[in-house]
């Protein structure tokens, strides 16, 4: 199996976790917890910010002194927009689980910004289709940069089956702005139905010879979570099946500015 993809293990509880360290990178943390009713999940959000994201299921949700009740909508998450909270550095937090829960717990260093915890409902997410053809795709932008966070950037995107999203090939490996940021990346993959799969590829440019430092391709099956650490990540959504992946994003500065592949840049003007 890829370095690149970590696998949820079965049951409930905490089921995936990409921290820098297990990464090998500076910036990115995520976790994915399953719960079922009633069951309670906590944490300190410590050094980091932390963007809450409830991907399925009802839950009572507090943090630092606001308690903001039972928050969530959606059963699935190709239906509807999400619930988020999102949690300062030195803020503890926790999930009460009213039905069956699915929980991504998305973290990124600090900076100190002494920011407020704050509820992030369906109605303050903004939505856009992207693409044309086979290449249209759907997204939900959950913090992105234009809303207060030190380093974190959230969004969710749905790809139907047959259509390929972060496509052209596009990368963000480098410190260059404004041409480009550096930004690190883990997907969180869900498919429709579920027992279908995608593919997604990670690859760097080649040398003169032809070689790639990192040129790996996988099939992502449901609840599958793919780290981009550099390169070029676009994804195939196989026909009859849909796909869902929550980005995480960050880096040195706060920002999503990207590079497209050069031999796939006429795409955009096709």
């Amino acid at each position: 199996m890829s370095r690149l993809l970590v696998r949820p293990a079965k049951g409930n509880g905490l089921v995936a976790r990409v921290t820098p360290e297990s990464a090998g990178w500076g910036y990115v943390g995520f976790e994915l917890h399953r719960l079922s009713p009633g069951q309670t999940v906590s944490g300190d959000s410590g050094e980091t910010e932390v963007c809450l994201v409830l991907v399925t299921g009802k839950a009572a949700v507090g943090a630092g002194d606001e308690d903001f009740g039972v928050i969530g909508e959606r059963m699935t998450p190709f239906e509807g927009k999400p619930h988020s909270v999102y949690v300062p550095e030195g803020t503890g937090w926790t999930v009460i689980a009213g039905t069956d829960v699915e929980l991504a717990v998305c973290s990124a260093p600090s900076l100190g910004g002494g920011l407020p915890v704050r509820l992030i409902g369906p109605q303050d997410l903004g939505q856009e289709v992207r693409g044309k053809g086979t290449n249209t795709r759907y997204v939900t932008n959950i913090l992105p940069e234009g809303k207060p966070a030190d380093s974190l950037l959230v969004v969710e995107v749905i790809t139907p089956g047959g259509h390929t999203s972060s496509y052209p090939p596009h990368k963000h490996d480098q410190d260059n702005l404004p041409a480009e940021s550096y930004l690190e990346e883990t997907y969180y993959h869900r498919l429709n139905p579920p027992q279908g799969f995608a593919f997604q590829r990670v690859y760097t440019d080649a040398d003169a010879s032809g070689n790639r430092e990192l040129d790996e391709t996988m099939a992502v099956q449901d609840g599958d979570i793919v780290m981009v650490p550099k390169g070029y990540h676009p994804v195939a959504a196989c026909h009859g099946y849909d796909v869902y992946y929550l980005n995480v994003m960050a880096g040195p500065k706060r920002t999503w500015k990207f590079h497209n592949a050069p031999e796939h840049e006429w795409l955009m003007k096709a």
